[in-house]
């Protein structure tokens, strides 16, 4: 019969595990501020709109990174102009003068998808039939559609074609909630 007789250094042990997690936590800081520096860049890149004189154009590529930060920030965002293109979608609980500037997201890989899109409001929105694809110019203004949300008031509202790229795809990785989108 062996024995082995080994003696613990309680105090080696508790330098090692102390060493370990503090390694580990500047391992961790430094994967974040990485995360936190590439976002905010490519965010600047990908997400902002592209100002055209006072008012903001928002593509397919940054359309959903910009209605993300919207919703978030709306008081950061009352006042901004902002223009773009989507479908005419009306759910049954608006009012004559209000629909949804529409885009479809795509969710998944075999091309499922929701509707998203900014609530708008427009004197002569009855004029324009659902699935009418237009460009539309508007300011955003804080309204309450079962809850507080960004409105866009429509200044100038014209039917278009389809564009190429019908679709859009949900917040980058890189996305970071920020009221510097727009």
């Amino acid at each position: 019969m062996f024995i082995y007789n080994f003696k613990v250094n309680g105090s080696k042990i508790f330098k090692y595990f102390f060493i370990g997690i503090v390694i580990l936590v500047i391992l961790i800081l430094i994967f974040v501020s990485v995360k936190l520096f590439v976002g905010a860049r490519n965010d600047r890149n990908v997400s902002s709109c592209i100002p055209q004189g006072d008012v903001c154009v928002i593509s397919s590529k940054n359309y959903t990174n910009v209605l993300k930060a919207v919703h978030e920030n709306i008081d950061d965002y009352v006042g901004v102009k902002i223009q773009f293109t989507g479908y005419i979608y009306r759910v049954l609980d608006l009012t004559d003068t209000q629909f949804i500037l529409a885009r479809d997201m795509i969710i998944s890989s075999d091309f499922q998808y929701v509707i998203v899109g900014f609530l708008c409001e427009f004197e002569n929105a009855q004029d324009f039939e659902n699935e009418t694809w237009v460009e539309l110019t508007g300011e955003i203004t804080k309204g309450n559609y079962h809850g507080d949300m960004p409105i866009i008031k429509v200044t100038e509202l014209n039917t278009v074609d389809k564009p190429n790229e019908e679709y859009v795809y949900p917040p980058d990785d890189t996305y970071i909630p920020t009221s510097g989108i727009i």
